[in-house]
């Protein structure tokens, strides 16, 4: 645009800032580092996030789900997650208006946990389904990378024996064509995917993977059952035995991460059965992070978080 009406492109960017936008009457400029508020924006069902917009710098947003990403969206953007200092901002909210929420997805740090307690009193805890799934998915890849690591130690000591010994080294070719340590690093995104979405390859590779690595099999299992908890039962009792089930498996294998995994369940069930209540989850929260590192990328960096802010409120506060 700058170079369509013959002005350098920064030139006509402080000119916007300073005096084309209303950026220097904005209302909440004063405070905009610290905090922002839209308490026109608070709905019955919330959702409750944090997201980095600079320099790994964690802002704590609480959106409307009512609103689906679009203008209202923004109820709250607070600097950090520290839950006294959330606290004491939030309650600048009229505790009326923060009666009328019924509903929060939130993740299952400590720190929101206590921020939707505090401020939300009336409102019913829903840990994001997502966040559940992902601990498992991810003790499943820890499983895969340390045996990958393994086969990449086994492999430079057979090329050091056969450097010794004078001979050339061959590795071993498995059926699909993959050496071992090729197997282990192309099953990454295999072990995220569920059968019956595997690709005739993947469903080779997988064959394979299985058979030489049982443990895996195992704890990728382990994980599925856990996602088709979420996706098959219905009903919150019945989720309950399900996973109490899900969690004798966990002990009978005996897999460290997968302990914790359970442990982890255990210390949060209350809220994790609440999600099959009405089925929420904190995806709006996750598609309303990606449009914050979208809007991000236009500015390619965030040097002036009050502008950034001003902007990002303009379209979606």
């Amino acid at each position: 645009m700058g170079s369509f009406y013959g002005v350098k492109g920064k030139k006509l960017q402080r000119q916007h800032k300073d005096w084309l936008s209303d950026f220097r009457n904005w209302e909440q400029l004063a405070h905009a580092k610290e905090y922002l508020l839209f308490t026109d924006n608070i709905g019955t069902h919330l959702s409750l996030d944090e997201t980095s917009l600079s320099q790994g710098e964690l802002y704590t947003i609480i959106t409307n789900k009512a609103a689906k990403g679009k203008q209202g969206s923004i109820v709250a953007i607070i600097t950090g997650t520290n839950s006294e200092y959330i606290t004491t901002i939030l309650q600048k909210i009229p505790l009326k208006l923060r009666k009328k929420v019924v509903e929060i997805t939130l993740d299952m740090a400590g720190s929101m946990n206590l921020i939707a307690k505090r401020n939300f009193p009336d409102a019913v805890l829903v840990t994001d389904r997502f966040h559940v799934e992902k601990l498992a998915l991810e003790a499943v890849q820890e499983l895969r990378v340390k045996h990958r690591w393994e086969a990449l130690d086994a492999e430079n000591e057979a090329i050091e024996k056969a450097k010794n010994q004078k001979k050339a080294y061959h590795p071993v070719i498995l059926e699909n064509g993959d050496t071992i340590r090729q197997l282990l690093a192309r099953s990454r995104y295999v072990l995220y995917k569920k059968p019956s979405k595997w690709t005739f390859n993947q469903k080779q590779r997988a064959e394979i993977l299985f058979y030489l690595y049982p443990d895996i099999q195992i704890a990728y299992q382990l994980a599925q059952q856990l996602k088709g908890i979420f996706e098959q039962t219905k009903d919150k009792i019945y989720a309950y035995t399900k996973l109490a089930k899900w969690h004798e498996k966990v002990t009978k294998a005996g897999f460290k991460s997968f302990n914790s995994i359970s442990r982890t369940i255990q210390n949060h069930y209350k809220t994790i059965l609440n999600y099959f209540d009405n089925r929420s989850t904190n995806a709006s929260a996750e598609a309303f992070n990606a449009k914050i590192k979208a809007f991000r990328s236009q500015f390619r960096g965030v040097r002036d978080i009050q502008y950034f802010l001003f902007r990002l409120t303009q379209i979606y506060a």
